[in-house]
């Protein structure tokens, strides 16, 4: 059989395909996905469920004239490889490469930029009121999964859909998983609705007359699973204004395709029901899709494997275990997620503490509102989030836990530069954009085990506290098993020295302290950015000519800002150079690389302080070999 894939350098070529080339392209698609994921990792998962989905869509409708929005992105990679860019796959997700979701700078097929969920009906509406506006006859299609239909945001967009008259087809991929399991009340009622009265009124006077039929009765009692999805479901989404379609088979392209060309001729807006299984080709995957998720480089002939030495602990494994300890000596403590226990940490919580766990779905601003409501009643709600996916209930945050002054604890996972999946899951903004927030405190743990401490200390506030940690592991220090806390409020001195200081928050401690030793500097372990410690940092900057702060995170608004702030209104005026992320949004990569290319590494904290105070170091350092070149 002669290979198709290197033959499709856009999806125009998709359009000449008989069916049973389609099924073979479908094929390759799904080995080249697999092939590239295992050598650069990534999301595998989610790609192999959209294979098919992806050949029909391209081959029934004229991309990029018309325009396709996915949902969260993560499941693009077979839309990547029929649009142009197969022989760029291997650079997926790596710095300077492919990324990971779509990007509209990326190709004219990205249409919309996605990443995080529930944005695509709301966008492909945009686009097809635009089009009916502008007198353009195209169609746009949004593909969302089952578990993005749990956020508001998505209910909004159908809402205000289904009393516009335009080209909108939305495609819902119910996999029965985002992320992890999926929940909510939408299958519940649904479930309820097939086993209700009227439901089961309809089947059992059905059934009375076609008992004088047999072949009639035979044939309904065969196709009565069918019917109760091809029927209900309607219920609910025809209520929205939408032409319900489905549920069908998403792999079978016999039916995919004969059903998109069919709603493509038809008035109004679609809504199109797809059932496909994640991991679909691959049994490893088929049989634990959340493992597969979004794996690093791996043997697809072998699978998943455990690393010969045991990894170290990450940060987030710290959070799960203190979660854990914590609830143990506190029945108030409840834990909370929005449909990421597994990338949180909370499975062994969810595991020990069932009746104290919450997972809400896709809907932060639900998971925070609900915390506040928690808190009112005297629970101690702990919100385990994504930085990246707190900004989506800022609007919560301030009116609902802030202005209450409540006491919730919000543990932010994947604080700063989180590494391939780029700008989107970056968490570069919670410093800023807590800081500003009356009644809110702001731990910065430098390690694991203060990351422990730090979060005890959170707990036991009468107000809210984020606690901000990074993807993965730190240095490796090991946390006591003990809850003990360390004072609101309250830093250390980590190296002294003399003339220049250096103010680090939360893991920037270490390459701080690696450049400190090479400069002859003093080294300051801030730990908080609300309530900064202002007695230690007036007592630097009285015994200090100048400030350096270093922080992963935004420095507009950032802990420097914060610094300069409650110096100025000490009335002491000092030089100061502020080091961390830089105003604008930084690309998919190596986490190393990326902060060693915006000199956030301890030879670029080293180098940056060189050449702004490198008159003022002392003779001995200056001209001697850097040491923090060497870490």
């Amino acid at each position: 059989m002669v290979p198709l894939l290197p033959t499709i350098n856009d999806p125009s070529q998709l359009r000449g395909l008989d069916r049973a080339q389609l099924m073979q392209l479908a094929d390759e698609v799904r080995a080249c996905v697999l092939d590239n994921v295992s050598r650069t990792g990534g999301h595998l998962s989610s790609n192999l469920g959209t294979v098919e989905l992806t050949v029909a869509l391209h081959h029934v409708f004229d991309t990029p004239h018309d325009r396709v929005v996915w949902d969260v992105g993560h499941q693009t990679y077979p839309h990547k490889i029929l649009t142009g860019r197969r022989e760029r796959m291997p650079t997926l997700r790596q710095l300077g490469g492919l990324s990971g979701f779509p990007q509209r700078s990326e190709s004219e097929y990205d249409t919309f930029g996605t990443a995080h969920s529930s944005t695509s009906i709301s966008a492909a509406l945009g686009m097809a009121m635009a089009a009916k506006q502008k007198g353009e006859n195209r169609h746009a299609i949004a593909v969302i999964g089952d578990g993005a239909l749990t956020a508001g945001m998505a209910f909004e967009a159908l809402n205000n859909a289904g009393v516009c008259d335009c080209k909108l087809l939305v495609i819902l991929n119910d996999n029965d998983m985002s992320i992890s399991p999926p929940v909510g009340a939408l299958n519940r009622y649904l479930a309820q609705l097939m086993s209700g009265n009227f439901y089961a009124a309809a089947k059992n006077v059905g059934k009375t007359v076609l008992r004088k039929a047999p072949p009639l009765f035979e044939l309904a009692k065969r196709l009565e699973e069918q019917a109760k999805g091809m029927v209900v479901p309607a219920t609910l989404f025809e209520k929205f204004g939408f032409n319900y379609v489905g549920p069908i088979d998403g792999h079978d392209l016999d039916s995919l395709i004969p059903t998109l060309e069919n709603l493509k001729h038809l008035d109004g807006p679609q809504f199109l029901h797809v059932v496909t299984k994640k991991g679909q080709g691959y049994k490893l995957a088929e049989a634990d899709p959340v493992a597969y998720h979004g794996p690093g480089k791996f043997d697809p002939s072998v699978g998943l494997v455990k690393p010969a030495s045991a990894p170290k602990t990450t940060f987030t494994q710290v959070f799960g275990q203190w979660l854990c300890d914590m609830a143990a000596q506190d029945a108030r403590l409840v834990g909370i997620t929005p449909a990421m226990r597994e990338g949180s940490g909370l499975v062994e919580f969810e595991q020990r503490f069932p009746d104290r766990y919450y997972d809400v779905g896709i809907a932060e601003q639900h998971a925070v509102t609900f915390a506040a409501g928690l808190a009112c009643e005297g629970l101690k709600p702990v919100v385990a989030i994504y930085s990246t996916f707190l900004q989506r209930a800022y609007d919560q945050l301030i009116h609902d836990v802030a202005i209450q002054n409540l006491p919730v604890v919000f543990a932010l996972d994947r604080a700063g530069l989180v590494g391939a999946d780029g700008a989107t899951h970056a968490g570069a903004y919670d410093i800023p954009f807590l800081r500003c927030i009356p009644n809110m405190s702001i731990a910065c743990p430098a390690d694991e085990a203060e990351c422990r401490q730090l979060l005890t200390s959170a707990f036991e506030q009468d107000h809210p506290v984020s606690v901000r940690y990074p993807r993965g592991a730190g240095v490796g220090k090991v946390p006591h098993a003990t809850l003990d806390a360390l004072p609101l409020g309250k830093g250390e001195i980590r190296r002294q020295g003399s003339r220049i200081a250096v103010l680090a928050f939360g893991t920037m401690l270490y390459p701080a302290l690696a450049a400190g030793e090479a400069l002859g500097a003093t080294v300051a372990n801030m730990r908080w950015v609300k309530p900064l410690d202002r007695e230690l940092l007036l007592e630097i900057a009285r015994t200090h000519d100048c400030l350096v702060t270093v922080e992963e995170g935004a420095l507009m608004g950032g802990a420097g800002s914060a610094v300069s702030e409650a110096l100025q209104e000490a009335g002491l005026i000092r030089p100061m150079l502020q080091l961390g992320l830089p105003d604008r949004f930084i690309e998919h990569g190596d986490p190393a690389k990326l902060l060693s290319a915006i000199g956030l590494d301890a030879p670029g904290i080293e180098k940056s302080i060189r050449e702004r105070f490198g008159h003022l170091l002392d003779e001995g350092f200056s001209g001697g070999k850097s040491r923090a070149s060497a870490v």
